[in-house]
């Protein structure tokens, strides 16, 4: 049986003075998880993914825009996107965030 363990995502690289880190953590056929790193003020413009996601908040705070919708995010804030929902990331501070893409098994 193939599995992926990280004792702790946290350490997994240090947070960007400038810019925006990524990291994939696991791909196959079934998922995609990517760990995110943000310095404070940056941004991710709104756009969609066909596949639904799951946004989980591991350090820091962001403005999230979900649809029409702005909500704030912190350590441990939990978000589920369906396929297409249009949404964008402010990072306040230093951010630390992971993605899950599930992929359409049909």
């Amino acid at each position: 049986m193939d599995y992926t363990f990280f004792a702790n995502l946290q350490e997994e690289f240090t947070l960007p003075e400038k810019g925006i880190l990524s990291r994939v953590l696991h791909k196959d056929e079934k998922v995609n998880v990517t760990l995110f790193g943000f310095a404070a003020g940056e941004e991710l413009s709104a756009h969609s993914a066909p596949t639904p996601a799951v946004l989980y908040f591991l350090e820091g705070e962001a403005e999230l825009e979900l649809g029409t919708d702005k909500v704030s995010a912190k350590t441990g804030s939990f978000v589920y996107m369906p396929p297409m929902l249009s949404h964008g990331i402010s990072a306040k501070t230093g951010l630390r965030m992971l993605l899950i893409q599930m992929k359409d098994q049909a």
